[in-house]
């Protein structure tokens, strides 16, 4: 009776909660309807055919464009970051929405053309994460989360079979987030539609998806000193007043309507892509439950897809005469007009033709693919054009037997002409059942040959010290991992050799390491129950380097969950807890707000109190709820209690003080 008690109060914590955000909110207190970003699937998630709620029930799946294994959407209550972009181990510039990057290091695999913007990647839509569905009823997602200082994140996703053969999709998703220092602002804007048909005779299928992107920051530099955190002067608790590196003269609103850009970067982009498949095979037919199912068993296949795509990466400050000793110290830019603007822009039309051969007509999951694609770009910077294109060559095959036993992969694609000719991808893994009591074995490679990319070796608008003479990068990365589903028990090792390494130092130099460095990460994932409902989950990493390369990383990164799990009523699942993350001292790289880049440095050393989340997650049959104080850690009484000691991940740039945060998602079934 006294835990049913104490959910009764966490929950109305949880509203008062909301009533008291809200009461920051310029929307009056009026909720939109959104939702959707950042459903993946997992283990623990509960899957919608399972569910039994009659009118409210809906079967949802989908895959992924260049896989053929349904999965389901997650409703988890677990884990906060499997709903929102970023991922835990991910740090920002201190405001949800600025550039970003993983402490789990990782170097860039594309090989071909790269335009090498990438600090905001992990907030837009891309083409591969597309989720193709399949539903019986129509199906709506709306989210809703709120934060201190009148943040937003707004999103929808639904889907409808039109007929059971063509389904169609629609995804928006806003971040805003106003900041709590001065031009730190962020308003990202995100759509996608998407479709997918098959023909009666299910001989064809088509895959269509429309993507915009609209990536707005404000940037500031970074704060003039960190002394500020802590002065004595009370004018600084708000920390807006700490005076910036950038936007000297304070010109951005903390209104959540106003989000014009006056200093910081702006890429906006979109593009369209569609596939086309017509198979080859035979018919046949099963009986079931008296009723005679007739479906397509295809041998071979052929395929064509068409991409086109269109982005613009910008950086504009109006008061550019104002920030003259920013430009001119970080920058070596002596004149300095009155706007300051870089702005480049770039356009690929893909065609891609491929054979598909399946052994196993009743087995789609094993197949062999082999095609040819070429590639036209153009990069238009000022008013110069630079027209280039690539052909590429590649070829797969994946096996996963019907018994699960077996999963494999062979890939490798190869540029035989154009700008990138000699640049490679090739991958292999093989993953293994063995046996409930071992779980999974996978182990697998990837060697990459890429050319470096194009704003490190060509002339662009930015204010980067190019190099025309880099050589191609190469990567060798090794991998093997256990899943233990018994045990829940996840063992990886990760180890990369790289040769060839392009970094940016300073704030705009570029240079090439050409000796051979390695990384080695071994990776700990594991769930204990403590005692009943109480559970522990812990995720730890360890990364080291050798070769003295120009990368630098913590040599710990751990993330630790103390949470109750349970339903306490009928329809009441819960989640409650603490939520700690944490990584050893090392020199962190540094950021170069007009290139959007972040950079190596070996001078500043990042050293950070754990940080601390105290969380209250429920759900209730289709409605979950989150609520999130984060930055406990920043508690301190140095010039009266307050929460003042904030941590910073990168030189000049501070996380918030306490962060209060809410949020509502809604699945609807039409």
């Amino acid at each position: 009776m006294a835990l049913k008690s104490s959910i009764f109060f966490i929950i109305l914590f949880f509203v008062l909660g909301i009533q008291s955000v809200l009461a920051q909110n310029p929307l009056m207190g009026r909720i939109p309807r959104g939702g959707g970003g950042g459903m993946r699937s997992g283990g623990d998630s509960i899957q919608f055919e399972k569910r039994n709620f009659a009118d409210d029930s809906a079967t949802v799946r989908f895959r992924y464009l260049d896989t053929a294994r349904f999965r389901s959407l997650d409703s988890s209550i677990a884990d906060y970051f499997e709903k929102v972009p970023l991922d835990a181990e991910h740090i920002t510039l201190g405001n949800n929405g600025t550039a970003t990057r993983s402490l789990l290091f990782m170097p860039n695999f594309k090989a071909g053309f790269d335009a090498g913007f990438h600090a905001f990647d992990p907030y837009a839509f891309q083409f591969n994460d597309t989720r193709f569905m399949t539903t019986n009823k129509p199906f709506t997602r709306l989210t809703y989360l709120l934060g201190s200082r009148a943040e937003q994140h707004i999103g929808i996703m639904h889907t409808q079979n039109i007929t059971p053969d063509w389904n169609a999709g629609f995804e928006y998703r806003l971040i805003n987030a106003p900041g709590f220092y001065n031009s730190q602002n962020t308003n990202h804007k995100s759509f996608r539609i998407n479709s997918n048909y098959t023909s009666k005779d299910r001989r064809y299928n088509a895959f269509i998806v429309y993507i915009s992107n609209s990536l707005q920051s404000s940037e500031n530099g970074g704060i003039e000193s960190d002394t500020f955190l802590l002065n004595k002067n009370t004018a600084y608790n708000d920390l807006y007043n700490i005076p910036t590196n950038l936007a000297r003269v304070p010109t951005v609103s903390r209104n959540f309507f106003n989000v014009a850009l006056t200093t910081g970067n702006k890429y906006t982009g979109a593009g369209f892509l569609l596939r086309q498949q017509y198979d080859f095979g035979k018919k046949d037919s099963t009986v079931m439950d008296s009723t005679v199912l007739r479906f397509f068993l295809p041998r071979f296949r052929i395929e064509h897809t068409l991409r086109y795509s269109g982005i613009k990466y910008r950086f504009y400050d109006v008061q550019g005469i104002e920030d003259t000793a920013f430009y001119q110290v970080n920058y070596g830019i002596k004149t300095i007009p009155d706007t300051v603007q870089y702005l480049d822009k770039y356009k690929e039309l893909y065609n891609d033709f491929s054979i598909i051969q399946f052994p196993d007509a009743s087995n789609p999951l094993q197949f062999l693919k082999v095609g040819a694609s070429l590639s036209n770009y153009a990069a238009i910077i000022g008013d110069t054009r630079d027209n280039f294109f690539d052909v590429k060559l590649h070829g797969e095959y994946r096996n996963r037997t019907k018994n699960r036993r077996w999963d494999m992969l062979l890939y490798g694609e190869f540029f035989v002409a154009g700008r990138n000719a000699g640049n490679y991808d090739f991958q292999a893994s093989l993953k293994s059942f063995l046996g409930r009591k071992w779980g999974y074995l996978e182990i697998g490679g990837r060697n990459v040959n890429r050319s470096p990319s194009y704003l490190y070796r060509y002339q662009t608008s930015f204010p980067i010290a190019f190099d025309a003479g880099l050589n191609d990068e190469n990567t060798l990365h090794l991998f093997g991992n256990v899943n233990n589903p018994l045990l829940k028990l996840k063992l990886s090792a990760d180890l990369m050799l790289i040769s060839n390494y392009v970094y940016l130092t300073e704030f705009y130099k570029v240079n090439q390491q050409s000796s051979i460095f390695n990384m080695l990460r071994i990776g700990l994932n594991k769930e204990f129950r403590l005692k009943k409902n109480w559970k522990w989950y812990i995720d730890i990493y360890l990364q080291t380097l050798t070769g003295n390369p120009p990368v630098n990383v913590p040599l710990v990164y751990t993330r630790n969950r103390f949470a109750y799990e349970g339903s306490v009523f009928r329809n009441l699942k819960l989640s409650t807890g603490f939520d700690i993350r944490y990584h050893t001292n090392y020199k962190s790289a540094n950021y170069s707000p007009l290139l959007g880049q972040f950079f190596y440095q070996d001078q500043y050393q990042v050293s950070i109190r754990p940080d601390i989340a105290a969380y209250v997650n429920f759900r209730i049959r289709n409605f979950t709820g989150f609520t999130r104080l984060e930055n406990l850690n920043s508690l301190t009484f140095i010039n009266g209690f307050g929460f003042k000691y904030n941590n910073v991940e990168t030189e000049l740039y501070p996380y918030p003080g306490l962060l209060m945060r809410l949020g509502v998602i809604w699945d609807m079934v039409n």
